[in-house]
């Protein structure tokens, strides 16, 4: 049972982290300063450093946090589909579905990971490489029993196309967002739906 100090001590660096997240996506990391996040979150600048060495090291967790809440969403929706007896297909269908629905929930955080993900020199590269392959290996190690069970063709490649299926539903995702927000999650994933099951070919 986790006392009642502890889970105080969540609830803030929950706030923290949605504080950080909404300026930084508002104004970049660099603008964003330790006085605004606690301002934000409604707490005293002492307690951002109690929590956290440093804006770095909030960051770092922020993404670590962000990227794990996503991986366990990925997770969940893979056994879900299996509990239910569906393919190692299926099993996929499900898991963008979920990508689709935390995006949808927490866009900022979204926005600032894919951001973040193509800057290099950050001193948190190396933190978002680690929490990306997190993500990553989910989807992988589900493709990697669908070419064992014969679902999928032992020629893909199983690396590259998990990294392809993660960035189609966060690129995809993001654009509905900005430029396609009158649509509902199940057309958005409807669409993708038809792209991970091959059919857009016209045969």
């Amino acid at each position: 049972m986790e006392s009642s100090g502890t889970t105080r001590r969540q609830a803030t660096r929950q706030r923290l982290y949605e504080a950080a997240v909404t300026l930084i996506a508002e104004q970049g990391f660099s603008a964003t300063t330790v006085d605004e996040i606690a301002e934000r979150a409604g707490v005293a600048k002492g307690t951002v450093y109690y929590n956290f060495k440093s804006k770095t090291e909030l960051f770092e967790e922020l993404l670590r946090h962000g990227v794990g809440l996503l991986t366990a969403s990925l997770r969940a929706a893979a056994e879900e589909s299996e509990e239910r007896g569906g393919t190692r297909v299926e099993a996929l269908d499900a898991m963008i579905r979920a990508g689709l629905a935390f995006i949808d929930r927490y866009p900022a955080f979204t926005q600032l990971y894919v951001a973040e993900l193509w800057r290099t020199n950050r001193a948190w590269q190396s933190t978002l490489l680690v929490v990306r392959q997190e993500a990553v290996a989910v989807v992988e190690d589900v493709l990697r029993e669908a070419v064992r069970s014969g679902e999928l063709s032992e020629e893909i490649d199983i690396p590259l196309t998990a990294a392809a299926l993660v960035g189609m539903v966060l690129v995809a995702a993001l654009d509905w967002q900005a430029f396609q927000p009158e649509r509902s999650i199940d057309e958005v994933h409807s669409a993708l739906s038809l792209l991970l099951h091959g059919r857009v070919s016209g045969h």
